[in-house]
């Protein structure tokens, strides 16, 4: 989605996609809960050339749930069944050389044994678990347990009862929402994989369980035993990813 016909809805801008379009895919009923971490406690979990990324004197942690639909290659062409499943993230916030803002992604999550064992191959550490999604229309949250190694047995119970304040244009949402990439490393070189998307619906929501093992398994330990200093839910977007390309090393 690199046309900028229509700016306006587009919040902020991202940076043009540069092409081919490698994935196409739609992400639904999404729930972030956020943590304030130190800086240097995640200096030692990002890639070789990216640096925390911060905000109000913070770096940050995520845990994430959400709806895979219709994941597939190019745009436009999704996969029967293996492009369609549950997925829980835990990601910290990162910057490179050049100023780019992405997310490194500690550990995802993923009911399709073919994604995972595709993913790892190119190094994203996706995880085989099984994952359950509740929702009622108020409350909806998500469950899972690792199948395999590593930190086979890990497991996360979260949900949130929806809320209804329009959180788009708050600056805290906005750091953690429009991050337009992942950072990676491949031989100690640092990638940027891109991708873009419309303006997120971003609500408020607040937290009604929580029970987590993901965030230490991550190699954060303690962190979800405090209540999040953010917590928000989006109905979701369709998005896209670019090539990965080489970057400055911070």
């Amino acid at each position: 989605m690199g046309d900028r016909s229509d700016g306006p809805r587009l919040w902020p801008r991202p940076p043009i996609l540069p092409r081919p379009v490698l994935l196409d895919q739609r992400w639904e009923r999404l729930l972030f809960l956020h943590w304030r971490v130190d800086a240097a406690d995640v200096a030692p979990l990002l890639p070789p050339g990216v640096l925390p990324d911060e905000y109000d004197g913070s770096s940050w942690v995520g845990l994430i749930g959400f709806h895979m639909v219709g994941a597939g290659p190019g745009y436009g062409l999704p996969v029967p069944y293996l492009g369609t499943f549950g997925e829980i993230n835990v990601r910290l916030y990162s910057r490179d050389g050049d100023g780019r803002r992405g997310v490194v992604f500690r550990s995802l999550e993923a009911t399709r044994l073919a994604v995972v064992l595709g993913t790892n191959l190119a190094g994203v550490p996706y995880r085989f678990s099984r994952i359950g999604i509740a929702d009622d229309g108020v409350v909806f949250g998500y469950a899972s347990t690792r199948i395999a190694p590593p930190h086979r047995g890990a497991a996360t119970d979260f949900a949130v009862r929806r809320g209804s304040d329009d959180r788009s244009n708050d600056p805290l949402a906005v750091f953690l929402t429009a991050r337009w990439g992942m950072h990676t490393a491949v031989a100690g070189r640092p990638l940027h994989v891109p991708n873009t998307h419309r303006r997120w619906p971003l609500y408020d929501a607040e937290v009604v369980r929580l029970r987590d093992d993901l965030v230490a398994a991550a190699g954060l330990p303690g962190i979800t035993d405090r209540a999040p200093d953010s917590v928000l839910w989006s109905p979701g977007v369709r998005t896209q990813f670019g090539r990965p390309f080489g970057v400055t090393p911070a």
